[in-house]
């Protein structure tokens, strides 16, 4: 039988607990690494994605780290030293974000905070804080959005916060390529998770609408953004770094 791709690893992905972090998780689980799930207030599913990693036969464990506040990096990583004393990182995955905003009428300075301070400013500190962590040959994957390439005026500030994830991608491959860590942004379309129920779900004109914009013709569901993370956190994607790997179905082609 063959060695599981990440056997020995450890990663950590924030908003694990959910959607398209819960398929990363859970992915990165099956392919042999250790996986800190890092959620920010829903325990129960936090714990039900641990059991399920746990289930397939890998290993995992919850960290509780709410992002958006000052310390907020600070307090994850000491969560995750809590729960692996000792340990390095081998992968961080920054998923956790807020997939909303207003049009820039009615965008709100307190808004505009938010979004970025979760966003941009998080994962920005979650890595200035791990580097001592992160071990050489490491992975940075941080998860954008097309909505950073496509106009969307309706979610300004959300799109103005995954282009500067994609910059903050690109400065870390060429700042951190000397040790062997790669860094890339994956950016999914419209994907088939619980924030979206609302207008996607049960609802066949919008499912329609939804999977006409993309060139495969469907919605994404969130295996098919966490097999690509599964690709740049192992060995495979070892060449490839300070890219934004689209993963829209072809989107707006």
């Amino acid at each position: 039988m063959a060695t599981p791709a990440l056997e020995g690893k450890i990663a950590l992905v924030t908003g694990g607990s959910r959607g398209i972090g819960s398929a990363i998780a859970r992915r990165l689980g099956r392919d042999g690494a250790t996986v800190a799930v890092a959620y920010a207030r829903d325990e129960t599913a936090a714990s039900e994605v641990v059991t399920r990693i746990r289930g397939d036969g890998g290993q995992a464990f919850a960290l509780r780290a709410e992002l958006g506040r000052h310390g907020d990096a600070a307090a994850l990583w000491a969560a995750f030293d809590a729960h692996a004393p000792g340990e390095g990182v081998d992968i961080i995955v920054n998923n956790a974000g807020i997939g909303r905003s207003s049009a820039l009428d009615s965008l709100t300075e307190d808004d505009f905070d938010e979004v970025f301070a979760v966003n941009v400013r998080a994962p920005f500190f979650i890595v200035q804080q791990g580097l001592k962590r992160l071990r050489d040959g490491g992975r940075i994957i941080n998860i954008s959005s097309g909505a950073a390439r496509l106009a969307m005026p309706e979610i300004i500030a959300y799109g103005a916060t995954k282009g500067a994830l994609d910059t903050f991608t690109l400065n870390l491959a060429k700042e951190l390529g000397p040790r062997g860590i790669t860094a890339n942004s994956v950016a999914p379309g419209i994907i088939d998770t619980d924030v979206n129920a609302g207008w996607l779900r049960g609802n066949p004109e919008a499912q329609a609408q939804a999977a006409s914009v993309a060139a495969l013709g469907r919605v994404g569901q969130p295996e098919d953004v966490a097999d690509i993370v599964a690709f740049l956190a192992s060995d495979d994607a070892r060449w490839v770094t300070g890219r934004v790997i689209d993963a829209t179905g072809g989107s707006g082609l």
